[in-house]
């Protein structure tokens, strides 16, 4: 079986994040192929970026398609492009922040999804609501651009944990989950 796997902004080392997160999980009979969009913005913080970035997303989940891939998970858990690319594609497309949603939904009761930026944590919340899991999920931003996630330097780091333990102890989260596919590494 092969996976296409879609990072909808243009930064490749944050899809070659994702590419590992996804082939570590993966079984040996699945083939994952990671690809980065030729257009749109460097990051998705919100939805001015996810707008951008649907073109791109839409050409490269076409191409996929076209090369044999028979699922595909759009790598921004902003779900970008999501209802777009299930219009357009054959083949099922994932929105990773639906699936993590459902994953945490069947593992704790109460969660809390930690998110970057606070212009990310509006559409994030939106999903949660459509998804059904308001009741259930609070989303929370630690005030981190996603490219910070990969300097060492940022502090972003801290910040993501110093989030975390708020989420435990304010919103007695049973459950973390990651809202970006920027920490597929953590």
């Amino acid at each position: 079986m092969q996976i296409l796997v879609v990072n909808p902004n243009t930064t490749a080392s944050m899809t070659e994040t994702v590419a590992a997160a996804a082939r570590s999980v993966a079984s040996v009979s699945t083939e994952i192929f990671a690809v980065t969009s030729s257009m749109g913005p460097v990051s998705i913080e919100g939805y001015y970026d996810e707008a951008l970035a649907v073109p791109g997303l839409l050409v490269e989940i076409a191409a996929g398609e076209r090369a044999g891939a028979q699922a595909a998970i759009i790598a921004c858990f902003d779900d970008t492009g999501l209802d777009a690319a299930r219009a357009m594609a054959t083949i099922p497309v994932i929105g990773i922040c639906e699936a993590a949603l459902s994953v945490a939904s069947f593992i704790a009761q109460r969660f809390s999804v930690v998110t970057t930026t606070e212009r990310s944590r509006v559409p994030v919340e939106e999903l949660v609501r459509r998804y059904g899991m308001a009741a259930r999920a609070r989303v929370r931003a630690a005030d981190i651009p996603v490219l910070a996630l990969e300097d060492p330097s940022s502090g972003a780091i801290v910040k993501l944990r110093d989030e975390i333990a708020c989420a435990i102890e304010q919103d007695r989260a049973e459950a973390i989950v990651l809202g970006c596919a920027g920490m597929a590494d953590l």
